[in-house]
């Protein structure tokens, strides 16, 4: 009775995050698997990214690495900002100082109006496919150079505070001459870019919203991306930046926070694909037109983004486990093994023009990716439905589809992602 009794209460959401306990859950155990298979479960799917026969990851010669987007032959800030973070984590040095050498070399712009910025895809040659920025790049740079900082210290070959404290200066507002980019920031299509417009500002976040811009530039940082907001990334840079703006990093993550309540729907607890800074959805480009108001493939990262605020800081718990359990009961009701990959907010299936493609393919998937992360909020969950959705990620195959289509990117590094929370391995790394 008494092993029972402690089983059920472990498996409740904590009232503490890991910036105050140093603790973290491990989800897997607490629904009955054992710690070595959990364990050699997440080293596989980790080896499935980095060194298997699907991998992503490429190393260059005696010191450069790339993360690939197979299916779009480029690198992106996404996937090599997201390898950056999951190297630091595993404590894999080597793949960590890869992956900076070959974005400082081929991608951050060393001066000009976008110095500090990261050109968001190139091939995987270095050359670049377009000048601008991707706004949550440089936000993922950022906390897996300041982690690094933490781990590793600053004098073995890369002074990785430095590098972090580069970027946070240079992200502040400035005045940009440079072209505009017509398709900016994750935009399908890379390398158009405008006519120069004439001085304007530019900011990675919003002056006076303190959001998250979708691109630093004057297109795109007139709206966010609801998967942007990442709270937590803001608190350690409050605590270990040591870039003076201590207080500013607090209020956005507060004001991130805040933002979530609005861009998810409060009955299906769906988001944007992008939408306005007070969460309203937005017309003409990236709008209702083309399917940009709905749930699609950005947005599959937002319940595991709040998840990680939550495992770190609990600073919105009871909203956090509130919308935890309305996302979780929203694709329940759509078939635990079913649930289609994009939808509108208000839950209903999208148009076929509404559909975004991908991979040359415009179609509805049970895709891998969403599992994960809807698997990932079962850290905040204390309802029966989440050991559901920690099964279905366990049991699920990353396979290719019968017609062929095969994301071992995106998927791929989301997947990894959740198997990180669930297993209690994505953690605030505190200096040495």
């Amino acid at each position: 009775m008494l092993i029972t009794v402690l089983s059920a209460s472990a498996q409740k959401p904590w009232k503490k995050g890991g910036f105050e306990t140093r603790k973290y859950r491990n989800v897997f155990v607490e629904n009955g698997y054992k710690k070595a298979e959990v364990e050699a479960k997440l080293k596989e799917v980790f080896n499935d990214v980095f060194r298997g026969p699907n991998k992503v990851y490429f190393e260059v010669g005696d010191s450069l690495g790339y993360i690939s987007d197979i299916k779009n032959h480029d690198a992106r800030t996404e996937g090599m900002s997201y390898g950056m973070m999951i190297a630091v984590q595993f404590g894999e040095k080597d793949i960590f100082d890869r992956l900076w050498r070959w974005s400082k070399k081929y991608m951050q712009h060393q001066d000009g109006p976008r110095e500090g910025y990261f050109a968001w895809s190139c091939k995987t040659d270095g050359t670049r496919n377009a000048q601008g920025a991707a706004s949550d790049g440089e936000l993922y740079y950022i906390t897996a150079l300041i982690f690094a900082s933490n781990r590793w210290g600053n004098d073995t070959g890369i002074n990785y505070k430095a590098e972090a404290q580069h970027i946070l200066n240079c992200i502040q507002p400035r005045e940009d001459t440079s072209p505009q980019p017509a398709f900016p920031g994750m935009g399908r299509r890379p390398g158009q870019e405008q006519q120069n417009q004439g001085p304007r500002m530019m900011y990675l976040i919003d002056p006076e919203t303190r959001l998250i811009t979708f691109t630093p530039d004057g297109f795109g940082q007139r709206y966010t991306d609801p998967s942007y907001h990442i709270p937590a990334f803001y608190e350690v840079w409050a605590r270990w930046a040591d870039d003076g703006r201590s207080d500013f990093w607090r209020e956005c993550a507060e004001k991130s926070r805040a933002f979530l309540h609005i861009a998810t729907n409060p009955v299906t607890g769906l988001n944007p694909d992008v939408c306005n800074f007070d969460g309203s959805m937005m017309e003409g480009w990236g709008g209702r037109r083309n399917g940009g108001s709905n749930f699609r493939y950005d947005s599959w990262r937002v319940p595991m983004n709040i998840t990680l605020d939550y495992e770190w800081s609990c600073a919105d718990r009871k909203w956090q486990q509130q919308y935890g359990e309305r996302i979780q009961n929203f694709f329940y009701s759509q078939g635990i093994n079913d649930f289609y990959d994009q939808y509108r907010v208000d839950g209903t299936v999208p148009e076929d023009n509404e559909i975004l493609p991908a991979g040359g393919f415009r179609k509805l998937r049970h895709s891998i990716g969403l599992v994960a992360t809807t698997a990932a909020a079962s850290v905040m969950c204390s309802h029966k439905k989440s050991k559901e959705f920690v099964q279905a990620l366990w049991n699920a195959r990353h396979e290719p589809f019968e017609d062929g289509y095969f994301d071992a990117y995106y998927d791929g590094l989301l997947r990894l992602f959740a198997f990180m929370h669930l297993s209690g391995h994505y953690q605030v790394i505190f200096p040495n």
